[in-house]
């Protein structure tokens, strides 16, 4: 893996670099590429996080409500669930917690009685605005030293990447 680089080394390519003298027939690049976009989501998870917190605000809460409101307001805790990546009993402990701010409020579907439907409330509507606003300012001031060409050919590119790992938005129209 060792090479002419245009940059200085980053963390990984130690790593990289010790594999290669190890195993120099195999081809890491799909590693380079995991451990990178690991590295990356935790730095960016961790720093949007902590200043989160310095306004009491958590990136789930975050994730939850603006996921609300930008899908109509009301959502099945399945379909919560799957934006959210959680478990049943993780979904199930944050809708609580929102709903004890009263930001939420459960109620049962009309249509399906065995549905339960999480409806976005006035306040919670408000605090969602408050969040992203909060939000957004964590990651302008988290990317703000990046060139902005560069953020938007690596926008480009994880978007390739998430479309050839997980297809496209099943909720999307077109």
């Amino acid at each position: 893996m060792s090479s002419v680089r245009d940059t200085a080394p980053d963390r990984v390519d130690a790593i990289l670099d010790y594999l290669h003298d190890l195993f120099p027939e195999r081809d890491l690049t799909a590693k380079a590429v995991a451990w990178r976009l690991r590295r990356a989501a935790h730095h960016v998870d961790t720093e949007v996080r902590r200043r989160l917190a310095k306004q009491g605000i958590e990136l789930w809460e975050k994730e939850i409500l603006c996921s609300l409101r930008r899908l109509g307001g009301t959502l099945t805790m399945g379909d919560l669930q799957d934006v959210a990546q959680l478990t049943s009993g993780a979904i199930t402990n944050r809708i609580t917690r929102l709903e004890e701010q009263g930001w939420v409020r459960r109620e049962v579907d009309r249509h399906d009685r065995r549905q339960v439907l999480v409806v976005l409330t006035d306040s919670g509507r408000d605090r969602s605005e408050v969040v992203m606003a909060a939000n957004d300012a964590a990651e302008q001031e988290l990317f703000g030293a990046i060139d902005p060409d560069l953020q938007r050919r690596l926008a480009a590119d994880l978007r390739d990447l998430l479309l050839a790992t997980e297809g496209p938005d099943p909720r999307a129209t077109s």
